[in-house]
């Protein structure tokens, strides 16, 4: 069986944490601070239950903080992981922060958008990445475009400007504007959350919105095709809901282009999923609805179901083991692995 380097990695990762026991490596001395932290998964995917094929996933990312300052905090992020590798691409996000405990914090660099970054995902214990460009479209290629991520996104390729609030009586609020790159003139982004952290049920709740000026071959879900267009609109929003050992979770995205030249790629992603935890065991349900093409009434929608059992048995701090189940439109799956956090 032949493994590819970003397998190697996700390889000598889980050796690395089984050895070590470690959890991230940190130094804090005050007013510096360094912190390592990353996970990798190995594991293999069969598609009708037949020939099993390796799966490889994995990220490393670092941070530097410096105290320069009461309330006053710098920093710079460098993270890189296997959805950016499969990309061509040296990073997932490079970028530096100023962060002041009462004003908020800003980012500049290349990074995810606000909207994301104060989104709401779905509950999932295995690990197929179901929240960010889902690993089993590496082995299954869909029929048609799908929109799998649920959650708003508008790259990491462009230099971004994000500002966030911190929480104000349980509300989060951000704004992020994106630009020189080659696939877009500029990027608005608006995010907001409201949490409630405390009591029996737990409570978040999310809402994200964007405006993208002359998408020029931009694409950030893996499996639709390029966008060509005057302009692009999202919206997303969500909630996750935790009930002592019971996590629910629902979420749904809605794109639209103006004007698009070729291939269609907008149209909406909704989901919902519900987890439990007892012990060291973990159980999950996820559900994934996509439909592209919907505005576009010259040429047919393409609809995608996918279904997603997942069962976790947590071994230690670092190392969980996980299979899932699993159900495309067309293509039936089994999937196992094991996934360390470090």
């Amino acid at each position: 069986m032949h493994f590819s380097k970003p397998c190697l990695v996700a390889i000598v990762l889980c050796a690395y944490a089984i050895s070590s026991g470690a959890y991230g490596l940190e130094y804090d001395n005050g007013r510096l601070g360094l912190k390592l932290t990353g996970y990798g998964t190995a594991g293999v995917l069969e598609p009708d239950f037949e020939t099993p094929d390796f799966i490889g996933d994995w990220r490393v990312r670092g941070e530097a903080s410096y105290l320069i300052a009461n309330n006053n905090t710098l920093g710079l992020v460098y993270a890189i992981d296997a959805a950016a590798v499969d990309e061509d691409k040296f990073m997932r996000e490079a970028f530096g922060y100023w962060q002041n405990r009462q004003f908020g914090r800003i980012e500049f660099g290349a990074t995810d958008s606000i909207a994301r970054k104060l989104g709401v995902g779905l509950p999932d214990v295995g690990g197929l990445r179901v929240n960010d460009k889902p690993l089993f479209y590496k082995k299954i290629t869909p029929d048609g475009p799908v929109i799998s991520d649920t959650t708003l996104t508008t790259g990491r390729g462009g230099l971004r400007l994000n500002y966030a609030t911190m929480p104000i009586h349980g509300g989060q609020y951000g704004i992020s504007v994106a630009g020189l790159t080659d696939h877009y003139d500029y990027a608005v982004d608006f995010g907001m959350k409201f949490r409630q952290p405390s009591g029996k049920v737990k409570t978040a709740y999310a809402f994200g919105a964007s405006f993208m000026s002359h998408p020029d071959g931009y694409r950030t879900d893996a499996y639709t095709p390029r966008v060509y267009a005057d302009w692009r609109a999202q919206i997303s929003t969500g909630i996750n809901v935790q009930y002592n050992s019971w996590m629910f979770g629902a979420t749904a995205r809605l794109i639209y282009d103006e004007n698009p030249i070729g291939p269609v790629s907008d149209g909406l992603a909704v989901g919902t999923g519900v987890s439990y935890d007892v012990l060291n065991y973990s159980i999950s349900l996820t559900y994934i609805f996509s439909d592209t093409g919907i505005w576009n009434h010259d040429v047919d929608d393409y609809m995608d179901h996918t279904a997603i059992a997942s069962f976790r048995y947590k071994y230690s701090e670092n190392v969980d083991m996980w299979t899932s189940l699993g159900l495309t439109t067309e293509t039936p799956f089994l999937a196992v692995g094991l996934r360390l956090t470090f």
